[in-house]
């Protein structure tokens, strides 16, 4: 299905990212992995895109550093499709959500996207090619989940991001779409299951089909949003979330 298509994953080397990374091998896609991890670090997630299919390289790259950015933008020969996935979450509550934790989010998760898309774009529009940016959102993009603030605005920052994008980018013939997890059993979420024991209340709650989603499920979303099958959408959050967005705060009778 995306045989001869270059695809990009930042956040790489973890769950969400690496699942999106095998995914897409399996779907045919070349990939290229970026991540903050140094390369030694990400060794068994490496092997698993090469066990999938092919892996063009691994880099080192810090989505909030520009520079770094457009250098490892441009060594790569060709790009037809990018997944800006890297992101943090920290919790804290309102209150006492510090000055770094805000800037952090706001960074990585929002400023991230932006320098990942815009260095993207300018590589596809100035080779011609009708390429795919597919950034990681959230379902709290749009609906307040205590003690996240930095995350949630990051996110809905991002949902912005991607309309503006797309809106700009049609001309050159560019996609620009997001996935919205909800809350999933990897990644971020994963760690926050753990880790924080009034978040898992929380969530054992919220959730209408029940239990959290799985990477897997997630990446076989972005599949389908860098396949063929999705030629005349642009601008969209879609949404994988269990039905969390529908308000379900008591569990059932």
């Amino acid at each position: 299905m995306l045989s001869n298509q270059v695809v990009l994953v930042t956040g790489a080397a973890g769950d969400l990212g690496n699942a999106m990374a095998v995914h897409l091998a399996k779907a045919g896609a070349s990939v290229v992995m970026w991540d903050i991890q140094p390369e030694t670090a990400a060794q068994k997630r490496i092997e698993a895109v090469q066990a999938a299919g092919k892996l063009l390289h691994y880099a080192q790259v810090d989505v909030r550093d520009r520079v770094a950015v457009d250098a490892a933008m441009d060594a790569l020969h060709q790009v037809d499709i990018v997944c800006s996935n890297a992101g943090i979450v920290e919790a804290q509550p309102f209150l006492e959500v510090s000055q770094e934790n805000w800037q952090n989010h706001l960074d990585i998760n929002l400023t991230g996207c932006f320098n990942v898309g815009q260095s993207a774009a300018r590589k596809m529009v100035a080779s011609k090619t009708q390429g795919r940016i597919i950034l990681t959102s959230s379902w709290v993009g749009a609906i307040p989940w205590p003690e996240i603030t930095p995350y949630s605005v990051s996110k809905a920052g991002v949902n912005m991001l991607t309309k503006q994008m797309a809106r700009e980018l049609a001309t050159y013939g560019i996609r620009v779409n997001a996935i919205a997890p909800g809350i999933v059993q990897a990644g971020l979420a994963g760690r926050q299951l753990r880790e924080e024991p009034q978040y898992a209340a929380r969530v054992a709650k919220v959730i209408p089909l029940g239990t959290p989603g799985t990477a897997s499920e997630i990446a076989e979303a972005v599949v389908y949003l860098a396949s063929p099958q999705t030629a005349y959408m642009t601008g969209s959050i879609l949404t994988l979330d269990g039905g969390c967005s529908l308000f379900q705060f008591d569990a059932p009778d």
